[in-house]
């Protein structure tokens, strides 16, 4: 850089003014991050070898001056538990899990208003007086017991706080704002006992009281001295909220009476090419943020880059889109451990557990889906080998399967497995040592010399940490001992935990988030999501003290958390001299986002030596969304079409080439079935089978004679006795005693005696019925002179018998069929409407048999079970006024025509398989 940066030039100044007491200096900084860049820093400007100043970061220096230790926000939450559980009588406790709901807002504000040095009392009793006046209209013998419970809560607030604070303190532990108050309380005997100490701090922006207090405190005694960070255009500015905290300091600091304000610098005016660049979506941006840094990296080093994430959503994203020729890559911001894949799979085991518990704590019953989720995990399925249960589970339709039925189906010997599938039927603490043990069993598998599982291997860890931490909570804790607080609370934890990046923080580029980058300066930054909600975070507040509250008494609002964001993004360009900022423009739809103010701020108030350029990139959209798959017929495909004409077209294949080719093609040529998964509701093709087996066991007695009443009556008698046995045999182990599945149970017996009764009628009025056969297959050669090759025609007929003289052939069809779908007009086009698809399979059942007719008439036709009133629909040809439904050589004939030219397409090499759309 032209330039010095803020670092370089505190280096320059410590050296000049500190250069022989550097044992003594003490550098406060705003974070720990900024700490290596200093060092380096003075690395840099220091000619001889010395001892470094400490540099600490400024919660470390007021713990230092507090002397005590800082607690993590769920640790605090079990503090303040026990807390509450001693104020509160037994029975109006809450449990953990409702607790922690409003505990976590509630310490959120107890810590404002420590940070502020409030008086406590003071503000949560006008609190309750709030509360009270907006029940003041309630007349008090006519209060519920609720409004009671809620004014209670409020009258509680004080004693929560005092008996919370006075237990940390005796513990020698607390959060940040009780941390604060205690430094400040603590101030004179640390500053007395401070032998000859300096102090230098640096880099800071939003100050809270304490720290006000703490810093005037230290300037006042001339043991100190502060360096800001900030530019003259944006100070000067009085409407301007990058400098909103540093004009208020310059005004009314008394050590700024007869002190100059360090350090104002005058960068931001400076030449700087920013570009905008507005995009769609969060991929969009990662892919150009990726293709930036490409080009700067042709450039050279990367060294001076910095990569701003202004949402922490986009880091693995953005880390897919960088190029290959980033050779060093320093990550310094957390990612959230909610996507992290080893929670992921954490979270599913607490699920499958919890419900087996809630289910049935004996039996331990879990579902199939839950168990399939563990199975298929990706850092799971490689070391189970549970391929096979997994199949058997899809097979046998296992809705849910007992913990014993599970060890019984997976009889190999595998630690992973054995641990995953023990009984959460202990204590807590046991629970959570089995997950550590599940997690330090796949830290095991990794391989660590893997450039991807090296990642993995991060995830894993900081999982391991998380469950670790929690072992120690519930170990103090003992009185918490339920799986579903214990799920609660695991929830609560990884909410806040975040995953920790390994990198060497001076080389190379540097990706990190909005508050990691205080302090720090870079030639080129890249900033994205520069969105509303984004960056600035917006409005959202976590509170139960009120906005007008909150300004009465100095409490920060949005307000002050969009002064801190502005700075931060003003910061960043202050010696920046390329600038890319990226932001959603998608307006509408998921993942939409609004244009950022600070923008719209760059355009209104642009300086005069900045280059500011627009530019919008839209994805490419292909003019044709989808390509229709065309396949040739090569000589395989030929090879395996005659195979196919040899052992038989079946009527249903000849309407999937109607429906799609492209179909046809997978199923019969490349003979690709679907995959076996659980039916957890009965699909309607199962039930199509289960009615299908059902009357062909009810009639096999019959076949060959003539039906009687009697034989149907017994056939009605065994109607629930069969189903149950059809549903068995071909839904195997699902559920049908309940939901759904019962409807669908009660809906095939329904159908098969709605079915016997229209038989029974049929009877009752004289038809002769003979059943010649039940779900039979029949063949027939069909060979024509325009065909390379004869073809067989093949298929399973639902029944056929002799009705009053006449041969019926009947199809089966469980969805609805109507008269006007097995009627036809005109035989040109019939294989080519696959509205036809009735009476193109009907007519092949005809074809087949109508050499067995033995001289007898013959009709074919559908019994629809949707549409049993209608009764046998037979296939009729309808020709201007004259109807045929009898099946005569020149219906078949016709028919043949048209089967014909279909075979003759399917079996043409020069027609490709083309899909149809």
């Amino acid at each position: 850089m032209s330039k010095p940066n803020f670092l370089h030039q505190l280096a320059q100044e410590i050296l000049k003014s500190y250069s022989l007491s550097f044992s003594e200096l003490t550098i406060v900084l705003p974070n720990k991050r900024a700490k290596v860049f200093l060092l380096s820093a003075l690395k840099k400007v220091v000619t001889n070898n010395v001892f470094a100043p400490e540099i600490i970061s400024i919660e470390e220096f007021i713990q230092d001056i507090a002397g005590i230790r800082s607690v993590d926000s769920v640790e605090l939450l079990f503090e303040f538990y026990e807390v509450y559980l001693s104020l509160t009588e037994k029975d109006k406790q809450d449990s953990f899990e409702n607790f922690a709901n409003w505990a976590k807002t509630l310490l959120q504000d107890f810590n404002e208003i420590d940070r502020y040095l409030l008086e406590p009392n003071k503000i949560l009793k006008y609190l309750e007086d709030i509360k009270e006046i907006e029940h003041w209209s309630v007349d008090v013998d006519k209060r519920t017991d609720l409004i009671e419970k809620h004014l209670l809560f409020w009258k509680k607030l004080p004693d929560y706080y005092h008996s919370l604070y006075q237990h940390l303190v005796n513990k020698g532990i607390g959060y940040q704002g009780l941390i604060y108050r205690e430094a400040v309380e603590n101030l004179n005997h640390f500053t007395e006992n401070n032998n000859g100490k300096q102090f230098v701090f640096a880099g800071f922006n939003a100050l809270n009281q304490a720290e006000e207090k703490i810093i005037q405190h230290l300037l006042a005694l001339d043991v100190a001295k502060i360096y800001w960070d900030i530019d003259e255009t944006l100070l000067a500015d009085s409407f301007h909220d990058a400098g909103h905290f540093q004009r208020k300091f310059k005004s009314e600091w008394i050590y700024y009476k007869t002190h100059p304000y360090e350090w104002i610098s005058n960068d931001f005016k400076d030449e700087k090419n920013i570009h905008v660049i507005a995009t769609s979506k969060s991929i969009g941006q990662a892919k150009i943020a990726g293709s930036i840094i490409e080009k700067q990296a042709e450039k050279g080093n990367l060294q001076n880059v910095a990569l701003v994430l202004g949402e922490e959503s986009l880091l693995l994203p953005l880390l897919y889109s960088l190029p290959a020729n980033v050779d060093a890559l320093n990550i310094t911001m957390g990612f959230s451990s909610k996507n992290n894949p080893a929670q992921l799979l954490i979270a599913k085991l607490f699920k499958l557990h919890t419900n087996a518990v809630t289910r049935n704590p004996s039996s331990y019953v879990m579902y199939y889906k839950d168990v399939l989720e563990v199975l298929t995990h990706p850092l799971i399925e490689p070391y189970v080998n549970a391929n096979e249960l997994v199949s058997i589970i899809n097979k046998n339709n296992y809705s849910f399967i007992t913990h014993k039925k599970l060890e019984e189906l997976y009889a190999k010997d595998n630690a992973l497995f054995s641990l995953l599938f023990q009984k959460w039927d202990a204590d807590s603490v046991t629970v959570l040592e089995n997950i550590a043990q599940i997690l330090l069993k796949i830290k095991s598998n990794l391989n660590h010399e893997n450039e991807e599982e090296k990642i993995t291997n991060a995830f894993v860890y900081s999982i391991f940490k998380v469950i670790n931490k929690m072992i120690s909570y519930f170990s103090e804790h003992q009185s918490i001992n339920d799986l579903k607080t214990l799920q609660a609370i695991y929830k609560q934890v990884i909410d806040v935990a975040e995953v920790s990046f390994e990198g060497e923080p001076l080389s190379g580029l540097q990706v990190m988030g909005v508050l990691e980058s205080r302090v720090l300066d870079f030639e080129t930054v890249i900033i994205t999501s520069v969105n509303e909600g984004k960056f600035p975070a917006g409005k959202s507040t976590n509170s139960f003290i009120p906005y007008d509250v909150k300004l009465q008494y100095g409490l920060p609002t949005y307000k002050e958390k969009d002064a801190i964001y502005t700075y931060h993004f003003y910061h960043l360009l202050q010696r920046a001299k390329n600038v890319y900022l990226i932001y959603n423009s998608d307006s509408q739809g998921f993942d939409a986002g609004e244009k950022s103010r600070f923008i719209t701020q760059l355009e209104i108030e642009k300086q005069p030596k900045h280059n500011l350029t627009f530019q919008y990139y839209n994805p490419d959209v292909p003019n044709i969304a989808h390509q229709p798959i065309v396949v040739p017929k090569t000589e395989s495909v030929m090879t395996r079409l005659r195979e196919i004409a040899d052992k038989g077209f079946s009527p249903s294949s000849l309407t999937t080439y109607i429906r799609n080719p492209i179909q046809f093609y997978f199923q019969r040529i490349l003979r690709i079935s679907e995959t076996d998964e659980v039916e957890e509701n009965i699909a309607v093709n199962t039930l199509g089978t289960i009615i299908h087996g059902t009357l062909e066991e009810l009639y096999k007695p019959t076949i060959g004679r003539l039906l009687t009443l009697q034989d149907l009556k017994i056939c009605i008698s065994k109607i629930d006795e069969e189903v149950l046995n059809q549903f068995k045999k071909v839904y195997k182990e699902g559920e049908i005693k309940k939901g759904r599945n019962l409807l669908a149970f009660e809906v095939a017996k329904r159908n098969v005696l709605n079915f016997l009764k229209t038989e029974l009628e049929a009877i009752e009025s004289g038809d002769e019925i003979q059943i010649i056969s039940l779900e039979t297959t029949y063949e027939r050669v069909l060979t024509d002179a325009r065909l390379p090759f004869p073809v067989l025609i093949k298929g399973n007929v639902d029944r056929i018998e002799l009705r009053n003289g006449k041969i019926r052939i009947i199809d089966y069809k469980t969805g609805k069929v109507d008269k006007n779908n097995v009627v036809l007009k005109d035989w040109s086009g019939l294989t080519e409407d696959i509205k036809n698809d009735k009476i193109i399979q009907v007519l092949a059942y005809a074809f087949m048999y109508e050499e067995q007719t033995k001289g007898h008439d013959m009709e074919a036709g559908i019994v629809s079970f949707k549409n049993l009133k209608t009764g046998f629909l037979p296939f009729q040809f309808k020709q201007d006024k004259e109807v045929t439904d009898l099946i005569s050589p020149e219906i078949m004939e016709n028919y043949l025509e048209q089967i014909v030219i279909l075979l003759q397409e399917i079996l043409n090499v020069d027609v490709p398989f083309e899909e149809k759309i």
